[in-house]
């Protein structure tokens, strides 16, 4: 690997937690390596690892020094044959070589796929899957003058077959989907594929928000179940997602992507008469944005009011005033896809690498 690609897998212990994730984004491979500036080996530092340590304390500007794990694992250039049995034995899908200095001088990949076998466990395969595909979609007007939302292509195909191809890998097979706008127009697509899994559509006679449709939902559930909107698309472990809902404790789980947003003015920070404390030129504001999609503990479904207008902020809204536990599953910028504006889809059909089609 040659040196100016070394240094995407490249931090040093002083960047923030949202430095490390913006870095990630860019190298795809869900790690980096914690150096010096001789880059000399200090640590290393997953998407895992600051996944967890945001559920545990919501610091994004915390130093990667507090999150990495300081003894990672490395070969040295002797060892260099012995590397892919080191890395499916310990079960690593990058490896950095040291010199004897303790410099990085390569890494080594391996798909996941190559390292271990997957054992699936089918932890979603009878997880009911709600896809809320009843909206108009003003914001791509006039797109959706012509199309229902949930079938504007990405690409060559539709977002909402899209989104189902996404649990199809989880062994899901039976989804349900909310529909109100152009309705018929969507069941005949999903009519006329051949197709190996089941929809469910559940009919608005008027719009119920982003929640009150799921009271239309007959099926009684015994289990927590997945609710997304129909305009997105999640790059993350569902199953993960998922298990991390079971075991939180939980009764409401959003899943939550970083926004990096960058003010285009020099920021002025004052105290009082005015005086001028300080000056930030185009400072970077981070947070945690609602991607549009939950997992609800069952007895929530019966609780939503019938035959009203009731969106899923409007659970938590409830939730968290008689204090019960509602938490969030972050993800990376990059990890969130939205094409509810036009500029947004043009960057997932780019992220997507679907230009040319």
């Amino acid at each position: 690997m040659k040196a100016e690609q070394l240094t995407l897998f490249f931090i040093s212990p002083d960047n923030t937690v949202v430095e490390a994730m913006q870095k990630i984004d860019r190298n795809a491979r869900g790690i980096l390596f914690v150096v010096n500036e001789q880059q000399k080996l200090l640590g290393v530092i997953t998407d895992g690892d600051i996944r967890r340590w945001l559920i545990r304390t919501g610091e994004l500007k915390a130093a990667v020094a507090k999150v990495m794990n300081i003894n990672p694992q490395s070969i040295t250039r002797k060892e260099q044959g012995q590397a892919k049995e080191f890395m499916m034995s310990q079960k690593i899908t990058a490896l950095p070589i040291l010199t004897t200095k303790g410099i990085i001088s390569d890494i080594l990949f391996s798909d996941a796929e190559n390292v271990t076998e997957k054992t699936p466990e089918g932890l979603l395969k009878d997880v009911p899957i709600v896809i809320m595909a009843g909206g108009k979609g003003t914001r791509l007007y006039p797109y959706t003058k012509i199309l229902p939302k949930p079938l504007i292509p990405i690409g060559d195909i539709p977002i909402m077959e899209r989104i189902i191809g996404k649990f199809l890998d989880y062994g899901v097979h039976n989804f349900y989907a909310t529909v109100n706008y152009r309705k018929n127009m969507i069941k005949s697509y999903f009519s006329e594929l051949n197709t190996s899994y089941r929809i469910c559509y559940v009919e608005e006679d008027k719009p119920l928000g982003t929640a009150g449709s799921l009271q239309l939902i007959e099926d009684k559930f015994d289990k927590p179940f997945i609710v997304t909107n129909c305009d997105i698309l999640i790059h993350a472990d569902y199953e993960d997602i998922y298990r991390y809902h079971r075991e939180s404790g939980n009764e409401l789980t959003i899943v939550t992507a970083l926004k990096n947003i960058v003010v285009p003015y020099g920021v002025i920070h004052s105290s009082e008469n005015g005086a001028v404390e300080s000056m930030e030129e185009k400072p970077c504001l981070s947070y945690f944005v609602n991607t549009g999609m939950y997992v609800l503990n069952p007895e929530l479904k019966e609780q939503i009011p019938k035959d009203t207008f009731f969106h899923m902020t409007d659970i938590a809204d409830e939730l968290l005033k008689q204090n019960r536990k509602v938490g969030m599953y972050p993800i990376s910028e990059d990890s969130f896809l939205d094409m509810g504006e036009f500029e947004e889809m043009h960057r997932m059909e780019e992220k997507l690498n679907l230009k040319s089609e």
